[in-house]
């Protein structure tokens, strides 16, 4: 603070960018020296303007929203918040998921519904992070049927949710004992092409020990021994055994993995059949491939040659067609020419000179 002063002080002649003057704000609040904060924000407002220009931008009343949630004046949080239009700094996604995970993280859920709601009068879209946020804030209130109603809106609106974000409804569906619909909501992560994490079937399997349902718990570790992407940790093998051992089932966990590793060993040996089938087949079309390309090239050949063949042919026959005409008509000629003659010669001379020639 006293290099702020030095430095940055109403004395001090030098002017910083927003973010110098932000830091100093995120480290006021963040220990908790709130009033502090509120001073140095509201200087920046009163010499935001030429000619003693400090720059306010979006990220100043983001780091004022999180100062203020520290301090829990959430009211004032959201006041700041609002005035943001003072400066014409517009609010995005990003401002808006930050005060509302504050909200929410302090069961402020109507709060945050409201900052919500407000995000669709301005126009602005909420992203995938914004439904996450509201489906923990609702989970964390017990309003288990709104937490499943925005996850279900943002699959709806074509997001495409990842592990952890159908691990935070399946573990709110699971804390309330809504283990059927916590089901379904794996099940729809399998459908829509999300590969579950080790988390996805632990919550899942734990709901099912701990609720007493240990054939649906057998069922799902079974499942995750199956998935070769995932691990069973020692506690949840820990939890199995000794759910099997109270009803004196001990030789069923070792039957399990007995079962999953035959399942396994079939599984790999379809795939390498399905595999030789698909190279064969892929082979044989290959062959299939090249044999056309052959018949076709020969039958273009023989087109080729055919074509080729007739030319010569009418070549020849035009060249026959054309020499003896040529030379009856040449005899022709020579036969029956007779010079003419002018009409007064006499008749015996004319005839006489014909007759020579």
């Amino acid at each position: 603070m006293e290099t702020y002063h030095d430095v940055l002080g109403e004395g001090s002649k030098v002017r910083f960018g927003a973010v110098s003057y932000n830091q100093v704000l995120d480290a006021l609040g963040r220990t908790g020296k709130l009033e502090e904060a509120i001073a140095l924000f509201d200087r920046m407002l009163k010499e935001h303007d030429p000619p003693r220009s400090i720059t306010v931008n979006l990220g100043t009343y983001n780091v004022m929203a999180d100062a203020y949630c520290l301090a829990r004046r959430f009211q004032d949080a959201i006041t700041v918040f609002g005035r943001m239009g003072e400066q014409k700094c517009t609010p995005d996604a990003l401002s808006y998921n930050n005060l509302i995970e504050q909200l929410g993280r302090n069961k402020l859920v109507a709060e945050a519904e409201e900052l919500y709601k407000e995000m669709g009068e301005r126009g602005i879209n909420p992203d995938d992070y914004t439904y996450v946020l509201l489906v923990e804030a609702c989970f964390g209130v017990d309003k288990v049927d709104d937490a499943a109603a925005y996850f279900q809106k943002m699959v709806e609106l074509g997001m495409r949710p990842n592990a952890t974000a159908y691990n935070k409804v399946i573990g709110g569906l699971v804390n309330v004992v809504r283990l059927d619909e916590a089901k379904n909501v794996f099940d729809q992560m399998l459908e829509k092409e999300v590969k579950p994490n080790v988390g996805s079937y632990e919550l899942l399997l734990k709901g099912f020990v701990d609720s007493g349902r240990l054939e649906d718990g057998l069922k799902t570790l079974k499942d995750l021994l199956l998935d070769d992407g995932v691990t069973l940790s020692q506690e949840m093998k820990e939890l199995v055994e000794e759910a099997l051992r109270k009803e004196g089932r001990d030789e069923e966990m070792g039957k399990l993995y007995e079962d999953v590793e035959r399942e396994k060993a079939e599984r790999l040996a379809r795939e390498a059949e399905e595999k030789a089938r698909a190279e064969a087949l892929a082979a044989e079309e290959e062959e299939r491939k090249k044999r056309e390309a052959a018949e076709k090239e020969a039958a273009a050949a023989r087109a080729s040659a055919a074509a080729i063949e007739a030319i010569l042919g009418w070549k020849k026959d035009a060249a026959k067609e054309e020499s003896p005409a040529a030379g009856g008509e040449e005899e022709n000629r020579s036969e029956t020419y007779v010079e003419s003659k002018p009409t007064d010669a006499p008749k015996g001379e004319v005839l006489a000179e014909a007759k020579e020639w």
